[in-house]
């Protein structure tokens, strides 16, 4: 199976590989620096159109974001002229970038529906799917996300308990100050417990640590973005990784935690809490409800939970999720 993939070098796409699926790479943009893979070109009608003979199978997974309705009904238009079939998997349905629904479901209004097959993560996802527009989605959980060296690495060995938030470069769902507050309130009175803030060395991140100043508690710590392997090493610094995200869907950070061994405190958002074992925080209107923040952390701290994916079963999990992808994609080009 030949499949053009929106996007095709994101991780969590490679972890797709299959002996019975050739993934075609992301096509060059031009004016982008090389790699670059938006805005996506498949996902224009006349790249579409011109290179029809390459590929067998459409999938997009994300990158629609600077589209319109209009254009991405050009593009199911040109797609069902051509009889190649349209794969979405549903990684957001809430757009983690946009303060306001309304774009990003106008865009899941034409692609939802026009799919000849859709897939997502969760069961929940699943049931919203179904839901909001009357189609099944077939569930295949996100696979593991770091590679075999540290799914295999042991937990370093350290004194003291160390709940970490970290601010990347203040994604517009995220509330890493806020969240980080209410730790601070958190943990005080727990033995041997640091707070951990990072954040990333760009104006929106140095803002998320100068509005912590004066914030009692805090270890902020604000540097340039982390390589994998650093990333890595960071979370197993951790006992817990708090997300402070504000809506959303899925999560990948969960997925590292887990093949990693660093327990994941979430809200009650979207459907993060189905992909893996985790803690669970509330949300309130102005924040993280701070009663089950503070339940949660000390319930980590009591219990230290130990919630590491076998690195064997991820493996296989891997396998069998890239083997029923392959199986989709020849499914849907049988019927065309």
């Amino acid at each position: 199976m030949r499949v053009a993939s929106v996007p095709a070098g994101h991780p969590y796409v490679l972890s797709l590989a299959d002996p019975g699926t050739h993934r075609l790479p992301d096509p060059p943009v031009p004016g982008a620096p090389a790699g670059q893979w938006w805005p996506a070109r498949w996902l224009d009608p006349r790249h579409v159109r011109a290179h029809a003979a390459e590929f067998d199978v459409l999938h997009v997974h994300f990158g629609f974001d600077d589209r319109t309705p209009a254009g991405l009904a050009a593009l199911v238009a040109t797609l069902r002229e051509l009889r190649r079939p349209l794969v979405l998997t549903v990684h957001d349905l809430r757009n983690p970038h946009h303060p306001d629904p309304a774009r990003h479901d106008a865009m899941l209004d034409v692609l939802v529906p026009a799919a000849d097959a859709l897939v997502t993560l969760t069961p929940g996802a699943a049931a919203e799917i179904h839901r909001r527009w009357g189609r099944r989605a077939r569930v295949l959980p996100h696979p593991g996300v770091v590679g075999p060296r540290w799914a295999r690495r042991p937990r370093p060995e350290r004194s003291g308990f160390t709940v970490g938030v970290h601010a990347k470069s203040h994604r517009t769902n995220a509330d890493p100050a806020g969240v980080a507050r209410a730790l601070a309130e958190t943990v005080r009175g727990l033995a041997a417990t640091t707070v951990r803030v990072d954040a990333h060395d760009d104006e929106r991140g140095r803002a998320v640590a100068r509005s912590l100043d004066g914030v009692d508690g805090l270890d902020v710590r604000v540097h340039p973005p982390f390589d994998d392997d650093a990333f890595h090493q960071y979370l197993q610094e951790l006992d817990v990784s708090v997300l402070p995200y504000r809506w959303g869907t899925h999560s990948g950070w969960l997925e590292a935690c887990h093949d990693l061994g660093t327990t994941a405190l979430v809200p009650d958002v979207g459907h993060v809490a189905e992909q893996g074992p985790c803690l669970v925080y509330r949300l309130g209107p102005d924040g993280p409800d701070r009663d089950s923040l503070a339940a949660a952390v000390r319930l980590a701290h009591r219990d230290r939970p130990v919630w590491r994916a076998d690195p064997d079963a991820r493996d296989a999990q891997r396998r069998r999720v890239a083997a029923a992808h392959t199986a989709l994609y020849r499914e849907l080009v049988a019927r065309c």
